[in-house]
């Protein structure tokens, strides 16, 4: 062989061959009739550039194993192994190659590398826009309904708070149940039990206001379960470094749910009717539980797919894996921390849910914008929680990193999501101007949002195994206040004026920041 090119045509054309079962790694010559062979093997990919021309006297076969770390032949390798330039045909990808116990992939596309942890968030954030959209859809109908209906502001508040009646009774239920059978099974109940319950609600309200308050109660019971549910899949699928970017991504759902049902429920009304938005929103659940249930897992060891990389760094610091068989109740209810975040709960909802609810009547009764531009001027609001929540969530996230302490953070993200509100709250008062009214509405909002990374991500630090039952625990105190707040605000409006409404949240606001920065606590007290 010494002295001697083998001439390898370029014009050759290529067979893509299996090895034989015992390759030899030496070049091997002997006469034969035969044409010459010449055997690459790459990574997985077999080469033989065929009958090459040699004397018939004369054979030379040549085996060749090469195995190396895989690396993008274009890029990586010298000019001689570029075969696609060099020999005319291109590498096969997206094949496997067994070599005894060696499996090689190639070829995977960028959605089956996207983290499994995120596709989890995605999913839960678009369960939470239709949360949202099928929530404040009743804000914008309530003022054509009220109209045919001859409703009166009583009347509006106790339908809007009747979706609080069944929200509220299924809180702490919904969380024991996502932490026993899992959170993909709960999540798939609640979006296709409150769409069943939005479809219906045109036709509860043609048959007589006790059927609407019945179907709006049945909507809050699906609604209820949602995020105890999330809380629990997002306490087993995130690590601590990734929580407040996973938890202000999922509650930007529901901001941008609102941005969503508030910009096109004022168009379909005009368009198809009122009846038109409670049917079109709520028939989304089906296409969103169809993706769920086909992709989604309750937990990472319950996911045949998940790539080992992800499930080391999925299970790095993470909490017992152990099913939860009973609740400790007594010591959950002996913690500081924990009555701290429920009364905190309690005053970030009060006007959280005023808003949410009666922002509409606002711009309409106060501002005297109507059906189309309440609607429009109540996205901005919404727009600017969705920026803000994420936003928060990075600068939290990044703190953290940094080695501020979990504690420091909740505390000074939650004081954000206090003090900005009842501040810009208190501005309504002052303006004299639409323009100005929406702004404050906005800045106002916005600020809350930063409770994403305060309050709302307080229940995976303080009790991680028990995430959703201290979140449907807390969020039952939420809900009081919707029940409370919604219901109150009617009544103060039919006896008093805004002014007071927006007083009292302020003064709640007030109070939990002081409550929140003497109690709270970011480090695990329940294991």
């Amino acid at each position: 062989m010494a002295g001697r090119s083998l001439p390898i045509s370029p014009y050759s054309p290529a067979t893509r061959l299996r090895p034989p079962d015992t390759p030899c790694r030496k070049p091997v010559c002997f006469n034969s009739n035969s044409n010459f062979e010449y055997h690459f093997r790459f990574s997985g990919v077999h080469v033989f550039p065929n009958r090459l021309g040699f004397e018939r006297s004369q054979v030379w076969r040549i085996r060749s194993d090469v195995k190396s770390e895989p690396y993008e032949v274009s890029k990586s390798a010298p000019g001689a192994f570029k075969f696609k330039e060099k020999l005319g045909f291109g590498v096969g990808v997206g094949e496997r190659e067994e070599d005894g116990d060696e499996v090689v992939e190639d070829g995977v596309m960028w959605w089956e590398e996207f983290p499994k942890r995120w596709t989890i968030v995605v999913l839960c954030f678009s369960a939470f826009l239709l949360c949202n959209m099928d929530r404040v859809n009743m804000s914008i109908a309530i003022l054509p309904m009220s109209s045919e209906f001859h409703w009166n502001s009583t009347t509006v508040g106790l339908i809007q708070s009747s979706f609080f009646w069944g929200y509220l009774l299924t809180q702490i239920a919904g969380g024991i149940w996502a932490d026993t059978v899992g959170g993909k099974r709960v999540l798939a109940f609640g979006v296709i039990w409150w769409s069943v319950a939005t479809v219906l609600t045109p036709i509860a309200a043609k048959l007589g206001l006790p059927f609407l308050l019945i179907v709006r109660a049945f909507m809050g019971i699906g609604e209820g379960v949602a995020m105890p549910a999330m809380n629990n899949l997002l306490s087993k699928w995130v690590p601590v470094a990734e929580r407040s970017r996973s938890l202000a991504l999922v509650y930007s759902g529901m901001y941008l749910g609102s941005v969503t049902g508030l910009a096109f429920s004022p168009f379909l009304i005009h368009s198809y009717g009122w009846p038109s938005v409670f049917f079109s929103f709520g028939s989304l659940g089906t296409v969103w539980a169809a993706l769920w249930l086909n992709k989604a897992y309750s937990s990472p060891l319950e996911d045949p797919e998940l790539r080992p990389e992800e499930k080391k760094l999925i299970f790095k610091n993470r909490v017992s894996e152990e099913p939860v068989k009973s609740i400790p109740w007594g010591l959950i209810l002996s913690k500081a921390p924990v009555w701290a975040l429920i009364t905190c709960h309690f005053c970030h909802n009060w006007g959280t849910f005023i808003l949410l609810t009666w922002m509409p009547t606002y711009y309409n009764q106060v501002l005297g914008f109507n059906l189309t531009e309440s609607g429009l001027f109540c996205v901005l609001p919404w727009l600017t929680m969705a920026f803000s929540a994420n936003l928060g969530g990075w600068i939290a996230d990044t703190l953290v990193s940094k080695g501020w302490s979990v504690t420091t953070v909740r505390k000074v993200m939650q004081s954000i999501g206090f003090l900005g509100p009842a501040f810009f709250l208190s501005q309504l008062s002052h303006v004299d101007s639409p323009a100005m009214a929406v702004f404050c509405m906005a800045c106002s909002q916005g600020s809350d949002a930063f409770s994403q990374s305060g309050l709302y991500s307080n229940h995976q630090d303080i009790a991680p195994r028990y995430s959703g039952v201290l979140l449907g625990l807390s969020n039952t105190a939420g809900v009081l206040a919707g029940v409370f707040g919604t219901a109150a605000t009617g009544y103060i409006l039919q006896h008093g004026s805004w002014d007071e409404v927006f007083d009292v949240a302020i003064g709640l606001y007030l109070a939990g920041t002081v409550i929140w920065n003497l109690f709270s606590t970011g480090e695990k007290i329940i294991d």
